[in-house]
């Protein structure tokens, strides 16, 4: 039996690092879902104190099923956890405090919601005109800012699902990339504003949004149409901009990426699979040929490379330089050599559900600092694991706290 996966990661368990960037900041978010939570686990990762305020039963993607199983776990490491109900006044105040107390407040609830609460950025920064206050909505200001967001709705308006599917049959994209990617824009601009803020000495409020994600998402296609006047196509009908970028199925129906991008790449794919009677054909002599010729090349490739072996091609395309990609689902992710070896995974501790306690590999952040990987200093949190030791920090003396605990205020 091979190795269990959560203990062939690389974990990286990290007390304060005052060599991380943020080290000393306190941040406070107000999120739930992934948008808010990425933002603050971003600011998480790179050093600061981040306190995640939860209603008293806790956010509610703790116990979500199926594609959102993964959600607390991914976007809550790092952070600390307090429980309070901000339906009570003394529970509202309490937040108040907490909020008095950071360097940024982050949240992602509808507009309107924290201003009920005296946690809006208008409340917030009477107090403290140094709060950098961080807004992630589903729409920018403006006439659709009324309406409630989510990833799949935006990719729908914005263009990214038409491009994602096959002609006529919009599909959303594999991952949560809207409102990850908003996230780590909320993050790029509170540290924008903390920038600023050793400046001028005042903090500002940083706004992001679904919908204006997804729209620079799909830009780049906005702009071909532009220059081109012609509209883009779904990705999978799309004319590429390469000869030779595309999927082939091989021996055994197996799967293979393979891509020839370059005019020597182009030979250099000919001479290793053996193919001298279209290196030199004059129609197939650059790239924008063998674009404008592709109905007839790539069923000549096609048939060429039915017989090959997708391990056979991957170590061929390895050994020449040439790009290919074996075609992975994500589970299969955790094998790989090249997370494993460089400690791209890190074990996390699961806070809630049937496998609470059981120890599982998450994904870091794609690059280094100081040729360190950032790790997991703090496990995603269970509900209100901090509440006590962050009352008792904020003034509340012991009566307080135990009133507040035994009426629900807090948890």
């Amino acid at each position: 039996m091979s190795e269990p996966l959560h203990n062939r990661c690389m974990t990286t368990q990290l007390s304060a690092d005052p060599a991380l960037p943020l080290t000393g900041l306190r941040v406070v978010e107000f999120t739930h879902m992934v948008m808010g939570p990425t933002c603050g686990m971003v600011l998480a990762d790179l050093g600061a104190e981040v306190i995640k305020v939860e209603p008293i039963e806790g956010d509610r993607t703790r116990h979500l099923l199926g594609a959102g199983a993964g959600f607390f776990p991914m976007f809550n490491r790092n952070k600390k956890s307090i429980a309070i109900d901000l339906h009570r006044p003394e529970g509202a105040a309490a937040a108040r405090r907490l909020a008095a107390s950071a360097d940024v407040v982050a949240e992602n609830f509808k507009p309107g919601t924290m201003a009920k609460y005296g946690l809006d950025y208008t409340s917030l920064s009477q107090a403290d005109p140094r709060l950098i206050y961080v807004s992630h909505k589903g729409f920018l200001p403006g006439p659709y800012d009324h309406r409630t967001a989510l990833d799949e709705v935006v990719q729908m308006m914005g263009g990214l699902a038409y491009m994602t599917g096959r002609p006529g049959d919009p599909l959303r994209a594999g991952s949560s990339v809207n409102d990850i990617m908003g996230g780590m824009f909320g993050a790029i601009g509170a540290m924008g504003a903390l920038i600023q803020r050793g400046i001028t000495g005042r903090g500002q409020e940083v706004q992001t949004a679904l919908y204006e994600n997804n729209v620079f998402l799909v830009g780049q296609h906005m702009l071909q149409y532009a220059i081109t006047g012609r509209a883009a196509a779904p990705m999978p009908d799309r004319i590429s901009a390469w000869g030779i970028y595309d999927i082939f199925t091989v021996k055994d129906g197996e799967q293979i990426f393979l891509a020839a991008v370059s005019d020597a790449q182009w030979l250099t794919f000919c001479d290793a699979l053996g193919l001298a009677d279209l290196r030199d054909l004059p129609h197939y002599a650059s790239n924008n040929l063998r674009v404008q010729g592709r109905g007839t090349l790539m069923p000549v490739l096609r048939e060429r490379l039915i017989a090959w072996r997708a391990a056979d091609l991957a170590a061929l395309f390895e050994r020449v330089g040439l790009p290919f990609a074996p075609i992975r689902k994500p589970e299969e992710l955790y094998e790989d050599e090249h997370l494993l070896a460089t400690g791209g995974l890190a074990d996390i501790t699961l806070p809630d559900g049937e496998r609470a306690g059981q120890q599982v590999g998450t994904a870091l952040f794609p690059f280094t600092m100081g040729g360190q990987r950032l790790g997991v200093r703090l496990q995603p949190p269970t509900r209100g694991q901090h509440t006590l030791a962050l009352l008792a920090e904020l003034g509340y003396n012991e009566a307080q706290v135990a009133d507040f605990v035994a009426r629900r205020v807090v948890a």
